[in-house]
């Protein structure tokens, strides 16, 4: 955002005073992330005589790329509707984000919401391998079946911006972004080929967070998901792509449970169907798991070459990382990963 700290600060003060509670004084802000999707912010503020924690969050300023042959095949939902299916999912009983504010024009910050600030770790390595997790790890997989079955109860009637893909259109999908980066593989081929011919021809269709996995949960040491983060890839389509997704190598961070890397897929399942959840087809989840891993391969590829394009070193080495995720959808569908 092109403007000083102060500037910043006294918009925000406003927006607190006016929506959440006077005087709306913020102390302890702190620019958290600056993605390229969105910008976040930890601040406290005086509402009434205490002092709460909240999170802003706000569109990038490059988040709306010069337009491309891609622009409309995979799109994100805005910033308001991040906020409106978060609402809707809390509804429900789902640990989303609670939104206070949703901001419009006129509060000058741009597009982008406050949320209460919740206290706990999101980095997977610390949640996988410390001792001091071992008792919330221990129940994160029930948590997890039972999170997922809750956000595909959500209504799509209260979310009707949700863009809807069945799994042949995601293939196809993802077949035109790597035509378009020009850059193919015999490897990257075959796992585009083999989803082609195993997508699933079930007419499912909930509500999708997207990107459910390790590392967009924050997680107490003794209690486990506190929080389920990064709703704004969310679509409505088949529910045992959230499953899948969860499985993903990649999302283990080397953790020895194929379930994110600290449970058991048969629990994960059992947990899902116990709490209400559709009932679950492992071949189809597998499918998703299998797939998930050449569409993170694709987006490897996409952030290596934008990491070319940016002059972004980090974007680089993700870039460099293609071969991982499609040596572990090779494993897979090799019968390979347990």
């Amino acid at each position: 955002m092109q403007m000083g700290n102060e500037e910043f600060s006294a918009l925000l003060r406003a927006v607190v005073a006016r929506q959440i509670g006077a005087p709306g004084a913020i102390h302890n802000l702190e620019r958290l992330t600056g993605g390229a999707n969105k910008t976040t912010w930890s601040f406290d503020a005086e509402i009434g005589a205490r002092r709460e924690e909240f999170i802003l969050q706000l569109s990038s300023a490059g988040a709306t790329p010069a337009p491309t042959p891609l622009a409309d095949i995979a799109p994100h939902i805005t910033a308001d509707e991040d906020a409106k299916l978060m609402i809707a999912a809390r509804a429900i009983g789902v640990p989303a984000p609670h939104v206070r504010v949703i901001l419009d024009p006129g509060d000058g910050l741009g597009p982008g919401y406050i949320t209460d600030r919740v206290a706990g770790e999101t980095l997977a390595p610390k949640i996988l391998r410390e001792e001091r997790f071992a008792a919330g790890r221990a129940k994160m997989t029930a948590q997890c079946g039972e999170i997922l079955a809750a956000i595909h109860r959500v209504d799509l009637k209260a979310v009707p911006f949700l863009h809807y893909m069945n799994a042949s259109e995601m293939v196809a999908t993802q077949y035109k972004i790597a035509d378009f980066t020009g850059f193919m593989h015999p490897a990257l081929e075959l796992g585009l080929k083999w989803a082609a011919e195993h997508a699933p021809r079930t007419p499912r269709k909930t509500v999708v967070h997207g990107d459910f996995r390790t590392g967009n949960f924050i997680v107490g040491e003794n209690d486990g998901i506190r929080l389920v983060l990064d709703w704004e890839v969310a679509q409505a389509g088949d529910p045992m792509q959230d499953l899948g997704w969860l499985c993903v190598k990649t999302w283990r961070f080397g953790g020895r449970g194929p379930v994110g890397g600290f449970g058991k897929r048969e629990d994960l399942f059992a947990a899902y169907e116990k709490a209400g959840g559709v009932s679950v087809n492992p071949d189809e989840v597998r499918f998703w798991e299998a797939f998930g891993s050449v569409k993170w391969a694709i987006g490897c590829l996409r952030l290596g070459t934008r990491g070319v394009e940016e002059n972004g070193i980090e974007r680089c080495a993700i870039g460099r990382r293609i071969e991982e995720p499609l040596w572990d959808f090779m494993s897979l569908i090799d019968g390979r990963d347990e």
